[in-house]
């Protein structure tokens, strides 16, 4: 048996390891996007494969081809047997990240070298999902060492290479790796905790659609002086119709889509003033829709226009734009099928097109939402372990993001139970400028892995 200070005082040694581990990963532009040198993705899976040898893991660094027959990216699959008869789990986290935004809106000269400010720890990947990766080993490693060189459960980790570009090789990597990924018990180390110091289970997660929308108006672009007046221009025409898809309370208008108005009775409460501070509102600017706040974020719809199609400032001239096309975004509720949403929006569209302008609506994603539960025997084990790493009580919570390969995996391993786990905070700013990770919490989180791991193989003194 492992005892919890065992591993409370094994994680406090190793932690500036720990970080040291996540600074040199961090140190790795494995941007994942196709505009960027996707040799340094490849350099990140051969660095995390030799992490999880270091801890004691069979490690290799692996890839299958999407269904168009493109490469895929290079991902990393370890695996260390257990006792015999023991559970078999198996760890999702990704190695890959987002490209950096703006350069000038970061406070460090190179968001890839990690600087330390205070508790945080700043640089592209410090959270999303570098903190992720770095704790598999670490956990694993004790783990190890305070069981007499044996695991308490047979352990499976699969870091993906291509998370944050919509995993295009993911369903034909379970297909190909079907047996070697098959589990009891999958966690999905890929969310967020409520606070800093409040862990949390990720238990509802929406879905996403994304179309493309192209207004045409003219068959050629026209001095708008001379014609101007009798037609309108497409981009105007395109912001009359994009403004129909929210009511004058901001609430999705779209007729169709599943909604519910308040959050689930176990989730935390949000207030106003906590979102306005975690998000950064300004003052003076005014929340949108109706019902629950915590509903607004995980259990209603949303809408995004995410990039349109226009003339930049610097080429603009006085002509009327005969076309243009919107990227919408649309994050659905659990329980919304995508395909219906999209035919939903389409719909939506189509029939409050201005002006009888020409309207094409071409599908780009579809991705489903997530309703799971924390009430199942390792949900359970999840909460013990998050509220004793942390010694503060773990809470269930939705996101409003999206991680719809978690269907796939549900799916593909039925039987399954699936736990959604995180390392970020209301403040890491992943996919932003200034993206950090608190290093408390990464040591909470450390310890806190390796307990659900102990308590699932029945190997923990609780």
């Amino acid at each position: 048996m492992i005892a919890v200070d065992s591993i409370r005082a094994a994680v406090r040694d190793a932690f500036p390891t720990i970080v040291s581990d996540l600074t040199d990963l961090v140190a790795i532009p494995s941007v994942s996007a196709a505009s960027h040198d996707q040799a340094q993705v490849l350099r990140s899976a051969e660095h995390v494969a030799s992490l999880l040898r270091d801890a004691g893991l069979e490690a290799e660094v692996t890839s299958v081809d999407c269904p168009d027959g493109t490469p895929g990216r290079p991902a990393v699959l370890a695996h260390a047997d257990g006792p015999a008869g023991s559970p078999r789990v198996l760890i999702y986290s990704h190695h890959d990240v987002q490209p950096v935004g703006d350069p000038s809106a970061w406070q460090q000269a190179d968001p890839f070298v990690a600087e330390r400010r205070g508790e945080r720890l700043f640089g592209r990947g410090t959270s999303d999902d570098g903190a992720g990766v770095v704790t598999h080993p670490h956990a694993l490693r004790i783990l190890r060492e305070l069981g007499g060189g044996q695991l308490p459960c047979s352990v499976t980790v699969y870091i993906e290479g291509e998370e944050e570009v919509g995993s295009p090789s993911f369903e034909a990597f379970l297909a190909a790796h079907r047996d070697r990924l098959d589990a009891d018990v999958i966690i999905v180390a890929d969310s967020s905790n409520w606070r800093v110091g409040v862990p949390a289970l990720t238990t509802s997660l929406r879905g996403v659609v994304q179309v493309d929308a192209r207004i045409d108006v003219l068959d050629h672009a026209l001095h708008s002086g001379q014609y101007g007046g009798p037609v309108l221009d497409a981009v105007t025409t395109m912001c009359r119709l994009v403004a129909t898809l929210h009511d004058d309370a901001g609430d999705v208008a779209v007729p169709g889509l599943v909604s519910e108005s308040a959050a689930a009775p176990d989730f935390p409460e949000y207030t106003e003033e906590d979102f306005r501070a975690d998000a950064g509102v300004l003052p003076g600017v005014e929340l949108i829709g109706t019902g629950d706040l915590t509903a607004r974020l995980w259990t209603k719809p949303t809408i995004t226009v995410i990039g349109m199609d226009v003339t930049p400032l610097e080429r603009s001239g006085n002509v009327l734009a005969p076309s243009c096309t919107a990227r919408i975004s649309m994050r659905i509720a659990p329980g919304q099928d995508p395909d219906s949403a999209i035919e939903a929006l389409t719909s939506h569209l189509a029939s409050h097109v201005p002006f009888g302008a020409r309207l094409t609506v071409t599908g780009r994603e579809a991705g489903p939402a997530f309703h799971g539960s924390s009430d199942t025997p390792a949900g359970r084990a999840a909460h013990w372990a998050l509220t004793t790493g942390f010694g503060v009580e773990a809470v269930d919570i939705g996101q409003g993001g999206s991680i719809p390969f978690i269907a796939t995996l549900q799916s593909t391993f039925p039987g399954a139970q699936v736990l959604v786990t995180g390392v970020e905070d209301p403040d890491t700013r992943a996919h932003s400028e200034d993206e950090s990770m608190h290093l408390g919490d990464l040591e909470r989180i450390v310890v806190s892995e390796a307990l659900l791991l102990a308590r699932l193989g029945g190997a923990i003194e609780a």
